[in-house]
């Protein structure tokens, strides 16, 4: 199985709601780092599981939408709370729909909120 990751990171807002978790309730700043992981089992003719400019221009683009966003705020959180796992599975879901890449055979996506604190998603096909 071959692999390729790329990194991203951005600051955003958020606070949590639905439970009493202190001063994640609060409105406040993580500084998040986003990685992608893309899998699969054949390359292309050029020896490629999938073009890493590509994956580093839509992932520049979905980091570029919630940069500096409260992301309460947003559409995709209307009727969810702005955990890590939520941020992880919208990512991943996003960057599915938009890659054009047959030799895939499984997305994943890890965000971290700190050093030691992550939460992922992934999708295989």
């Amino acid at each position: 199985m071959y692999s390729v990751s790329v990194r991203r990171n951005f600051i955003a807002q958020h606070y949590l709601i639905g439970g009493d978790w202190g001063p994640e309730n609060e409105l406040h700043s993580h500084h998040y780092v986003v990685e992608v992981l893309l899998e699969g089992k054949n390359l292309d003719p050029h020896g490629y599981l999938i073009d890493i400019d590509d994956v580093s221009s839509h992932l520049d683009s979905l980091v570029a939408y919630f940069k500096d966003k409260t992301l309460n705020k947003l559409p995709e959180f209307e009727t969810a709370n702005p955990s890590l796992e939520h941020l992880a599975r919208i990512f991943c879901k996003t960057l599915i729909q938009r890659l054009n890449a047959q030799n895939l055979s499984a997305v994943s996506v890890k965000i971290w909120e700190n050093e030691m604190v992550w939460a992922g998603y992934q999708e295989a096909f």
